[in-house]
């Protein structure tokens, strides 16, 4: 048997996939609303067709004995996760896998509805079904009484356990909760007014497709559209879209959201080409992946350096808002920290903090009898104890993402690994590269290029703790981020520490 055998199925499966991304696309982007119930059967089908490739006994065969040949790093990679992938499906009946499917295109039509209408009741049989079956098929690969949450929690994050989150969160709670509260108090206040003036959004397209093209987008290689909510898709290395959304009095959000994806697809475009077309043509993993677009919308994106050369031209752009607010009054703004009550519009300190809520509840639902009605409540008591604000109403709080409608549990942590991780690499790049010297001459090239030669290329050859090794000489380390943290707004809000 020869990796060549395996490779026409490789090819099959990507196309199913592929086929099922691109409905997935055109549903958040430009799909007509009126189209979900019809293209839910064909998702249906689609997915069937790609779990029989998957879990197709003659491919498991191919699988077993190239397991045990010496194969090229990228080949035993691709062995390697799609016999992960064979342990996932193969126990799950197939008209199940089909219907689960069906379900969660389904959830998400209705969990739209339900947070326009602001309305979780409507979508909480749903929520519940959904994570009932998570659970089922979680269990079919349980073993050693290995908690569910953690199997699920692997699928993103490989190596990742909720015994060390639950210790990376802790020192959130620890060291983070009492630095916002202390910032909260503090006397130090900065404006942030001019920033939710009126700016057209034609005028904000145009800068935030410079933008994007600025920081190393390739606009032959990709497309910007816009959703409701900002996100990255690929379908190979040189096929790579990202959303974003614009609001006429946030000049900030579709920004730092185009900053945000674009550090998402200039890692799915970095991917070696040997590797695109394949299972592990993709990110090392979600933490990894969001490293990424924390690397660039945090650490780049909100950092003085980075703003110098460009700033000229967003004032440019917005004449008659920004012609009198200085340099030193924007960066201050844009790195101002205020609890708030939606995720995506999290300022860099607070963010982690929204994870945890997440991290949280997502436990109760996977590891205790919890009473699904209790859930908005519940993450209310949450959002006061950690963030000192509470929401009003679902739209605002337990239905403002859209994560557990696709299923997706075990997610929401690889965003605040991500961040932890966009950290520890910054440390490093700052001791051992000319990183703020590029970011001030706006050189992203030689930026890119070393992303791509340190990191990116590898696509999923390896994990998040493996990479980090290769890059740094260690594993993950929570340390640095904190630090990071501590550091940069300690010195902002004027705050003495001990």
């Amino acid at each position: 048997m020869e990796y060549k055998d395996l490779e026409s199925y490789i090819l099959k499966r990507q196309s199913l996939s592929r086929a099922l991304t691109l409905f997935s696309w055109d549903q958040e982007t430009e799909a007509p609303k009126e189209s979900n119930e019809q293209t839910t059967t064909y998702v249906g089908i689609l997915s069937n067709e790609l779990f029989q490739v998957i879990t197709d006994p003659k491919v498991y065969q191919i699988l077993i004995e190239l397991n045990q040949q010496d194969l090229a790093s990228h080949q035993q990679a691709v062995v390697r996760e799609w016999l992960k992938d064979v342990k996932r499906l193969q126990k799950i009946p197939a008209h199940k896998y089909q219907k689960h499917q069906e379900l969660l295109m389904k959830s998400q039509h209705i969990w739209q509805t339900a947070k326009k209408e602001n309305d979780y009741k409507l979508f909480m049989p749903y929520l519940q079904q959904i994570v009932e079956e998570e659970k089922e098929f979680a269990g079919y690969r349980q073993e050693n009484n290995e908690k569910l949450y953690d199997i699920l929690l692997n699928d993103f994050e490989p190596g990742f356990l909720s015994e060390q989150l639950d210790q990376f969160f802790q020192q959130l709670k620890e060291q983070i909760v009492p630095l916002l509260h202390n910032i909260q108090k503090s006397s130090h206040q900065i404006d942030t007014a001019f920033l939710h003036q009126s700016f057209d959004i034609d005028k904000q397209k145009t800068f935030n497709r410079w933008l994007a093209k600025y920081i190393g987008f390739d606009f032959d290689k990709g497309v910007i559209k816009e959703s409701e909510h900002p996100f990255t898709t690929n379908f190979h290395n040189k096929d790579v879209r990202i959303t974003t959304h614009y609001y006429e009095n946030n000049l900030e959000s579709a920004l730092f959201s185009t900053i945000h994806e674009t550090g998402h697809a200039i890692y799915e475009m970095n991917i070696a080409d040997k590797i695109t077309m394949t299972p592990i043509g993709t990110g090392a993993s979600m933490g990894m992946h969001e490293s990424q677009s924390r690397f660039y919308e945090n650490m780049i994106g909100r950092s003085a350096q980075f703003w110098k050369p460009i700033y000229p031209k967003l004032q440019e752009t917005f004449e008659k808002q920004l012609h009198n607010i200085s340099f030193d009054n924007f960066i201050e703004s844009i790195n101002r920290v205020q609890a708030s009550l939606i995720r995506t519009e999290a300022d860099e300190l607070t963010y982690a903090l929204h994870i945890m809520v997440r991290y949280e509840l997502e436990k109760k639902m996977f590891e205790e009898d919890i009473d699904f009605k209790q859930l908005p409540q519940l993450w209310k008591d949450l959002y006061q104890e950690y963030l000192g604000v509470t929401p009003q109403n679902d739209s605002e709080g337990i239905l403002q993402d859209i994560h557990w409608a696709g299923g997706d549990f075990g997610y929401f942590p690889s965003y605040a690994i991500g961040s932890a991780v966009a950290a520890q690499i910054y440390a490093y790049m700052q001791k051992n590269t000319l990183i703020e010297k590029w970011i001030e001459e706006g050189n992203f090239q030689a930026l890119k290029d070393y992303l791509k030669e340190h990191l990116h290329q590898y696509g999923g050859i390896y994990n998040t703790n493996e990479l980090l090794c290769k890059l740094t000489g260690e594993k993950f380390n929570p340390q640095y981020y904190i630090e990071y943290l501590k550091n940069k707004f300690t010195k902002i809000y004027h705050i003495k520490t001990n």
